[in-house]
């Protein structure tokens, strides 16, 4: 992938949503809750003001309406800033 976040962005794969079937009913993926954990893909180099903590391959939590959602070869990714990360997962 030839994708480089600026600044102090991080390009993150979100999780796939998790298939839940209630009594026998599947829930369609418009009602599917957006993942809120994903990995991260790539880093910017930071800013004068704030290094960055995030490495690529760290699984983060993230807010709910955090980040732009971005389709590159097919795939879905979200970019944001590293301030929108909530917590990494050990």
């Amino acid at each position: 992938m030839n994708v480089k976040p600026l600044a102090d962005r991080v390009l993150i794969e979100p999780a796939p949503a998790e298939t839940k079937t209630v009594g026998g009913i599947i829930i369609p993926d418009t009602a599917k809750e957006k993942p809120l954990k994903g990995t991260v893909v790539a880093v910017g180099n930071g800013t004068k003001d704030e290094d960055m903590v995030l490495k690529q391959g760290d699984v983060v939590l993230y807010g709910k309406y955090a980040g732009t959602e971005l389709e590159i070869e097919g795939k879905k990714y979200l970019i944001m800033r590293q301030s929108d990360v909530v917590a990494v997962l050990a």
